[in-house]
């Protein structure tokens, strides 16, 4: 297939206006003039009339089927206020009389006026005493009717279970979770993978790193989903399995026991481990996993060839995971668990010591750009959470980058939306000034850091030889912006060779995506297009 007509981001030839496909890989990509030399040679020739061709996008943590459930189910992620939140849940009942279990995702408390969650008798009124299962916005915590209670006695007697209280955290949510989760049919399962795959393709994603995990999904779910993903198009799926059972992980056919392998939980649900308590809470979060254990694992990883990572957002989950990575590379040797690439997910308060401790480790920071957006700024949650202070620390994304550690961006969805280019703006317009990064880093960060944190080295950019993992987009026009205007106007001249982005100025329009190809297939087509 020759590409034509448009523009082609490559640091092969930063003014590249066509590209070649062959067997699944990018065979050229070059100047208008030259393609004339190919155009008699091929099956097929399209004219991008203008569009810009990127590398896909790699979403590097994502959990397939809770997303495809929000996106086909119920979704009160834009809900404005507990009542709001109510009358969709009374609805999404009334529709639904067949479902024997309910499920839905995306509350959030804090940016409602009532600033508290919805009780249990108010769920069992607006279900008809129906089990419920609703996560908040961050998955850490849920709220539940006393019918989804009743189909797990022993929860009563777990931790994060208060009587009477929402929301339930800790092993008594995990405990409804795998309860809520197993009452999926194998088809209601399917077809919400389906409808994530497909979306993430309509976004010009080529790949899902999939976070599964015992306390997260099903071993069915993970194994269903790699299975969906070899037998039909769409987005790849690289599946992390979050089990300090190694052998398990990789009997479920999972490139790393990693993912969402809890060191702590999250800012929301005040379950991030902190060193100091936080600043509307008298406690300090929850340590899943001491130094000792991460140790543990990351050698028993390494040894046999697994990649380890683990969740970790608080402070003091950092440093245990650093203190852990650490050890484990004085038993082993630094170079090979450099080698080994193992990973750490959100990573969102991070000290310099701890920044540098990861670029010396080279550990693989997944992180999610978007949790800025959402919860960061003076007036936010994580303000509300951790202080001003503490919370304008979050999230440096331009110190990782100068040190050198590798980033690989996601979406955490259903936390916050598969949305490639929203999260790339976010890194790049970053609420704190000082963590900003370049649209071009973020970009690479979301495209071949996605690629080298699973260990290919050969992918994420259109050059010759790599996967033809392309997306076409509609964008306006092409620039390039950086943080430093000084640096922003080098780059610009000609002379650079750096190939411009569209503009993601916050509230300019985001590129459209109107076809998708994952190793030269296409597994979407915007339609009328």
């Amino acid at each position: 297939m020759l590409l034509r007509g448009g523009e082609v981001h490559s640091p092969a030839d930063p003014f590249a206006t066509a590209m070649v496909v062959e067997r699944g890989h990018v065979a050229w990509v070059g100047s208008e003039g030259a393609a004339d030399a190919f155009a008699s040679g091929v099956d097929e020739v399209v004219d991008l009339d203008g569009a810009l061709v990127t590398p896909a996008f790699v979403d590097a943590h994502v959990h397939t089927t809770a997303t495809g459930l929000a996106l086909t189910g119920l979704d009160l992620s834009s809900a404005a206020s507990l009542a709001d939140a109510a009358e969709r849940i009374r609805a999404y009942a009334e529709a639904r009389p067949e479902d024997r279990i309910l499920i839905g995702h995306g509350w959030d408390a804090a940016r409602w006026p009532e600033r508290r969650p919805l009780t249990r008798a108010e769920l069992d009124a607006l279900t008809g005493g129906r089990p419920l299962y609703l996560t908040r916005i961050d998955v850490h915590s849920a709220v539940v009717t006393t019918a989804l209670l009743d189909l797990v006695p022993s929860v009563r007697a777990l931790d994060g279970f208060h009587d009477g209280q929402q929301p339930l955290t800790g092993a008594a949510h995990h405990a409804v979770r795998a309860a809520s989760y197993a009452a999926l049919s194998p088809r209601q399962r399917t077809e919400a993978q389906r409808a994530a795959r497909h979306h993430a393709a309509s976004l010009g994603i080529g790949t899902l790193h999939e976070c599964g995990g015992p306390e997260i999904s099903s071993e069915d779910d993970f194994t269903g989903l790699l299975d969906l993903a070899r037998s039909e198009p769409g987005p790849r799926i690289v599946g992390y399995w979050a089990d300090l059972d190694i052998d398990r992980a990789r009997a479920l056919g999972a490139l790393g026991a990693a993912g969402d392998l809890f060191a702590d939980g999250s800012l929301g649900s005040h379950t991030a481990c902190l060193h100091e308590p936080y600043a509307d809470h008298s406690s300090a979060g929850v340590a899943h996993l001491d130094a000792a254990a991460v140790t543990a694992h990351v050698v028993a990883c390494t040894e046999s060839g697994l990649q380890a990572g683990f969740h970790a957002i608080g402070d003091a989950a950092v440093d245990a995971v650093v203190e852990g990575v650490r050890a484990a590379s004085e038993k082993l040797g630094l170079a090979r668990i450099r080698a080994a690439r193992h990973r750490v997910e959100h990573a969102e308060m991070l000290t310099p010591e701890s920044v540098a401790a990861f670029a010396e480790l080279g550990l693989t920071a997944s992180v999610q750009p978007a949790f800025d957006a959402y919860w960061g700024g003076e007036d936010g949650m994580y303000a509300d959470r951790l202080g001003a202070e503490r919370a304008r620390a979050l999230n440096p994304y331009a110190a990782l980058l100068r040190a050198g550690v590798p980033l690989a961006f996601g979406s955490d969805s259903p936390v916050t939306p598969l949305d490639p280019w929203g999260t790339v703006r976010a890194a790049a317009f970053h609420r704190t000034p000082e963590h900003r990064v370049s649209v071009r880093a973020a970009f690479t960060a979301h495209t071949r850091g996605g690629w080298r944190a699973v260990g290919r080295d050969d992918a994420g950019t259109l050059v010759p030889g790599a996967p033809a993992d392309y997306a076409i987009w509609r964008a306006g026009e092409l620039v390039v912006q950086a943080p430093d205007d000084r640096v922003a106007r080098w780059s610009t001249d000609p002379r650079s060779g750096t190939p411009g982005l569209p503009d993601l100025t916050p509230g300019s329009a985001l590129p459209v995506c109107l076809r998708t190809v994952v190793s030269g297939q296409t597994v979407f087509v915007r339609p009328n297009e």
